[in-house]
């Protein structure tokens, strides 16, 4: 049977220092690249029937740009690793409350076994779930979870 393909597409959005995977603490990171990761989530997308549309941006008004467009485009949901603006952002909080997309926050590390201050997301106050410490794995998880929100997950 031939896997459904959706005209709505999968949005995965990373933050600041994410084009820096592979060479950035690759103890805690891993030594996937950024482009790396894109191909993964393309593959995974395309898995279950999505377009993935990968973005990166160490700006974070160009990240709020981005879920908006998300919004206009009908986007399945958006995969977000906000990074340093997880613990500071209210406009990314904001731009994820107006656009109500289905929207997993992941984080490659576990970001409740690390320092104190990166325990407080202000992401998940609009995240539909969270994954995290899972490495690179947490964003196929999330392609899943958004396919499955979307009635189209793989059986």
């Amino acid at each position: 049977m031939a896997k459904t393909v959706h005209n709505r597409p999968i949005y995965v959005l990373n933050g600041p220092n994410l084009n820096l995977l592979g060479t950035r603490e690759p103890e805690k990171y891993g030594h996937t690249t950024l482009a790396d990761l894109d191909q993964i989530c393309r593959e995974a997308g395309k898995a279950q029937g999505f377009d993935v549309v990968c973005h990166q941006s160490n700006l974070e008004g160009e990240l709020v740009s981005w879920i908006q467009e998300a919004k206009t485009r009908d986007a399945a949901g958006i995969i977000l690793n906000a990074g340093g603006y997880t613990t500071t952002s209210v406009a990314i909080l904001d731009a994820l409350l107006s656009v109500r997309l289905p929207t997993i926050e992941v984080h490659i590390t576990n970001i409740h076994a690390r320092e104190e201050f990166r325990h407080n997301s202000l992401i998940s106050r609009a995240a539909t779930g969270v994954i995290c410490g899972l490495g690179t794995a947490s964003y196929t998880l999330a392609i899943t979870a958004i396919a499955g929100l979307a009635g189209a997950a793989k059986h």
